[in-house]
């Protein structure tokens, strides 16, 4: 085996976070079985690039049970969780290139490494794998069937990539399912990143004022809870649509260079560059809490602001938070780096909005090897098959039941015939 992780010694606990998350994992259990009968992914090489959690780890067992040759790699240094990386290393026969705070060197070092096991399929959690192939190993492109993207941010590159006409492969966004972002980004974003915050800071939510920075799916997810925590909310957007689904939603919405001056946390959620800037800290209160939730480190202009700092001091409270002190009576406060701080400060989206995620995962790189020859070199939405089968499955596990339609109900809702 071909591994880089940081102590194998610690796979017990692994395989103890595993299987705790895997109980809440029912979906994407039953996945796992029809795919070790099936054995839909035989034969075929997969580099993954993804958060290196327990729930991936599960995701990792169906991919590997399906019949796949799976790599996995990290897709931020703060996520990877090492018991895990040593657990899938030990236990589950999966080579893993992920250790917990590597540098941005050791980082790409391991994409390499990912790479080298020449794959046929590509997992993503924001299109570096696909941008790697792109720029420094073409010799892969003609190799691989197709990419599943895990996020938003991805999909923004991969849209990109395609406008450009330099994407080599299909790519499905896995992201723009229904089964994915209508509850991975609004319940788990929601959540996990409120538990990051409070987590690092151990700060009251109620009475604050949270200012959250873009309304799509994590937005309206971070909103929801903050606001269910007795925070007073402001919500900044670029979009006028979902600027007034905000403002109709009982948000206060405004620009962020008057945000700035009110909030006394910030949590950026837009998958852009430089959301938050240093004229937005100039006006900032002291002890002002700034966070990310929108995947890489780039929403927040650190560059920026440690040269508008006097100083800035690291490990306030252990590794979580940095203190950017900018005058005599002023100091912000940034969580995890700037990197996702549901990730960095506390353990991720819980495992049974993961287990919708992943079981979509799963089955959108079935249909790719399926559809193989038939997809066009552009971003692809799995079908609504992949979200209804998921649902489905979902239901099962809860217990829950629905109705059916009747023939009449079929036969009027398919016709144009039958008027008021």
């Amino acid at each position: 085996m071909k591994y880089d992780i940081a102590d194998i010694k610690r796979a017990p606990e692994g395989v103890k976070r595993i299987e705790w998350a895997d109980r809440d994992m029912p979906t994407l259990a039953q996945v796992r079985d029809r795919f070790a009968k099936q054995r839909p992914l035989k034969g075929l090489k997969m580099s993954a690039c993804l958060h290196v959690t327990a729930e991936t780890a599960n995701l990792v067992r169906t991919l590997k049970a399906g019949g796949a040759d799976v790599v996995l790699c990290a897709s931020n240094p703060l996520s990877t969780q090492d018991d895990v990386a040593a657990a899938l290393v030990k236990n589950y026969g999966i080579n893993v290139f992920a250790r917990h705070g590597i540098d941005n060197k050791g980082y790409y070092k391991h994409l390499a490494g990912a790479l080298e096991h020449k794959p046929n399929i590509t997992m993503d959690d924001g299109a570096d794998l696909v941008s790697a192939i792109i720029t420094k190993h073409k010799e892969l492109q003609s190799r691989v069937i197709g990419s599943m993207e895990e996020t938003t941010t991805g999909v923004i590159r991969l849209r990109a990539m395609e406008k450009d006409g330099v994407l080599p492969f299909p790519v499905i966004a896995v992201n723009d399912a229904d089964t994915k972002h209508l509850f991975d980004n609004r319940y788990g974003t929601g959540q996990s990143t409120l538990d990051g915050i409070i987590r690092a800071t151990n700060k009251l939510i109620a009475g604050q004022t949270f200012v959250v920075a873009g309304y799509g799916w994590c937005g309206r997810g971070l909103a929801a809870r903050v606001r269910g925590h007795g925070a007073h909310v402001i919500v900044t957007e670029v979009d006028e649509v979902k600027a007034l689904e905000a403002t109709m939603d009982g948000f206060q919405v405004m620009p962020m260079a008057e945000a700035a001056r009110l909030g006394d946390f910030f949590c950026t959620v837009t998958g852009d560059m430089h959301v938050i800037r240093p004229e937005h800290v100039k006006v900032m209160k002291d002890g002002a809490i700034i966070a990310n939730s929108g995947h890489f480190d780039i929403e927040i202009d650190l560059v920026g602001i440690k040269k508008l700092s006097k100083k800035v001091i690291k490990h306030v409270r252990g590794v979580d938070m940095t203190q950017y002190v900018i005058t005599d009576k002023k100091s912000v406060y940034v969580l995890a780096d700037g990197r996702l701080v549901n990730l960095g400060c506390a353990e991720g989206h819980p495992p049974s909005v993961m287990d919708l995620s992943f079981a979509t995962q799963a089955l959108a790189s079935e249909w790719c090897v399926k559809m193989q020859g038939n997809l066009t070199n552009t971003v692809h939405v799995p079908p609504k098959t992949i979200d209804t089968s998921v649902a489905a499955l979902k239901l099962k596990s809860m217990g829950v039941k629905i109705d059916k339609l009747t023939a009449d109900q079929e036969h009027y809702l398919s016709s144009w015939e039958m008027g008021t």
